[in-house]
């Protein structure tokens, strides 16, 4: 396994991790396209307070225009992994 992908794999697992206890999302429905709003039943206040855990959880920021763009649960993952070392 290269670096890149052993570092998905592990914002991967905290990503989902931090979804299912904080919002209480079964951990089987976050697969990489499960949409935040459809998929998951996720309001905008649920989504904003799941992306400033995972801020504090990755000491990282997500601004809002990129945060409009983070609609899924993979689209996070990607976003966390390049945007950390």
């Amino acid at each position: 396994m290269n670096t890149l992908t052993s570092k998905k794999s592990g914002v991967a697992a905290r990503v989902r991790t931090i979804i299912h206890e904080k919002m209480g999302v079964d951990e089987a429905a976050l697969v990489e396209t499960a949409s935040f709003s459809t998929d998951l039943g996720l309001d905008s206040l649920d989504v904003l307070e799941a992306f400033m855990e995972m801020e504090k959880a990755f000491g990282i920021k997500i601004t809002d225009e990129e945060a409009e763009k983070l609609t899924t649960v993979g689209s996070v993952i990607d976003y966390i992994t390049t945007h950390t070392r």
